[in-house]
């Protein structure tokens, strides 16, 4: 039995309207040109929900997400290349770590917006008159 409401993951990761999960929420699709990458569109193009707001950052769950991905290269690194504290490989360890959370950090930025959307405006609700 095929469900008609949008997925939450789609919706998510497609950087979809957290009310209607159809209209976009981000000026532009792409992460590049990087300064433009946290520009929300003012209402959803589809069901008029307003996405910007004041405290709309997710600043503390950017954080969380960064925390979480520098324990899931521990998960990787350690069983692949191993770590002791007798020689340099937890400098290496470090090194990578920085690598990737760098290069991974405009998504993360990104998702970080989106999960903050998507906890504090239920699917379906009614928007805010403009």
């Amino acid at each position: 039995m095929a469900s008609s409401h949008p997925s939450f993951i789609k919706g998510l990761l497609t950087n979809k309207c957290p009310n209607c999960r159809k209209g976009n929420v981000f000026i532009h699709k792409s992460i590049f040109p990087l300064r433009t990458l946290l520009r929300l569109v003012d209402y959803c193009s589809v069901c008029g929900q307003k996405m910007k707001s004041e405290s709309n950052n997710g600043a503390g769950i950017n954080y969380a997400l960064t925390v979480i991905i520098l324990f899931g290269n521990l998960a990787w690194y350690w069983p692949i290349f191993g770590m002791s504290y007798l020689d340099d490989s937890i400098y290496y360890f470090l090194t990578t770590s920085i690598v990737v959370v760098t290069l991974v950090q405009p998504w993360l930025m990104r998702l970080s917006r989106m999960l903050y959307l998507y906890m504090y405006v239920p699917y379906g609700s009614k928007p805010l008159p403009q």
